[in-house]
């Protein structure tokens, strides 16, 4: 068999969900680490802490986010989709530019430069052209909104690896995932409930546009006046709570596989108030815990569950949850309240909360790593191709 043709190369979700399961057990931990100086890495072209934003944002979160866009696309728009050879490519890109994260310091400019776009602006260039060459046939009318979310990544990206915009970069970049998450939410809860409860929730269109229009004003939060952004903000966690009762959270709470989409859901809406209230009213919290109800209670619990259902369902197995897929979505959850809660309880503790939070994640992925990857390596058991 050609390698091309190996059965990890034959559609998106299957090498950039390993990749995510990879870099979800190593980045936090290593994170950690650093944080504490327990390792240095020399070799860094940037501060540890922005080494750690941009890892977990543009590696973990859009090895994750790749592989999602490379599948769902080519099923919105009825393609056969990226497979082979340039799948390999863009892997090997994404691993390029982890070297280059973790060594570039020690490279020539350009060279880094190469390391840090080449894969995400070849990715975003692919989805982009399946968008628009295909956009006759899509099953979505609003995935316009990716013509300016996916560029605005590469913005974002550049930004971040700047010493002088790194704060414009990571705000562009959360509200870009918060875009992402919104969309995915909208798209696939109604699926979820119908197939779990036999249930319809709310699908007013009206709504869903403002709600995406407000969160593709936040993506430029940073570059807007703060009482603006703070009250953007609060409009859009209000529609978003609003919307939440009549998506009949009481039945999703049955089922944990579902219930921790929901869960996911409140904790955008809880980083949207902290954010109203840190612009408008307490400029002077500390953004961090902002970032990280987004990225523990946004990512982290919404994430595994993810890799989970389409890990099964696109190799031909049923989408259930067995006892070690919902240990592994507890798991994140009570990474959530250590990195989250536990800090606000006993701040002094808080080397040790992170530590905790980062060994919560490397379980959680480990326990992915070593359940899913050979699935993904594995030809589907129904007979079809991808």
């Amino acid at each position: 068999m050609k390698l091309s043709a190996h059965p990890l190369w034959l559609v998106g979700f299957r090498p950039f969900f390993g990749l995510a399961c990879l870099s979800g057990l190593s980045l936090p931990i290593l994170w950690a680490l650093l944080f504490s100086d327990a390792i240095s890495a020399s070799a860094m072209a940037f501060p540890k802490v922005q080494w750690h934003a941009h890892e977990m944002f543009f590696g973990f979160g859009w090895a994750v986010l790749g592989g999602f866009l490379l599948t769902s696309t080519k099923n919105w728009v009825g393609i056969r989709g990226y497979h082979g050879y340039p799948l390999m490519f863009l892997a090997a890109a994404w691993l390029f530019e982890r070297a280059g994260m973790w060594f570039g310091g020690a490279w020539p400019p350009l060279l880094f430069r190469v390391s840090n776009n080449l894969f995400l602006g070849s990715i975003v260039a692919m989805l982009l052209w399946t968008l628009i060459s295909n956009r006759k046939n899509d099953t979505y009318r609003d995935n316009y909104f990716f013509f300016v979310i996916l560029p605005a990544f590469l913005l974002a990206k550049n930004l971040m690896l700047s010493h002088d915009y790194f704060q414009i970069g990571w705000s562009m970049a959360l509200g870009l995932f918060r875009m992402a998450f919104l969309v995915m939410l909208e798209r696939t809860l109604a699926t979820f409930m119908k197939a779990g409860f036999q249930v319809s929730i709310l699908n007013n269109p009206a709504l869903n546009k403002a709600i995406k229009i407000l969160g593709l004003a936040l993506v430029f939060e940073s570059l807007l006046p703060p009482q603006l952004s703070g009250w953007i903000a609060l409009l859009l966690a209000l529609l978003l709570a609003g919307r939440f009762f009549f998506w009949k959270p009481q039945l999703a709470v049955q089922r944990l596989d579902i219930a921790v989409m929901y869960l996911g859901y409140l904790a955008l809406v809880a980083q949207l108030l902290i954010e109203f209230i840190r612009h408008v009213a307490h400029p002077e919290w500390p953004t961090s815990l902002s970032i990280h109800v987004f990225t523990f209670g946004v990512m982290g619990i919404i994430i595994p569950g993810m890799l989970v259902r389409i890990s099964k369902g696109h190799t031909g197995r049923k989408a259930g949850f067995d006892a070690a897929d919902k240990m592994v979505l507890r798991v994140m959850i009570l990474a959530f309240v250590l990195r989250i809660v536990a800090p606000q309880i006993y701040p002094a503790g808080y080397t040790l909360w992170i530590y905790l939070a980062a060994f919560c994640w490397l379980a959680c992925f480990a326990t992915l790593a070593w359940r899913y990857i050979p699935i993904l390596m594995q030809p589907r058991i129904d007979g079809k191709e991808h």
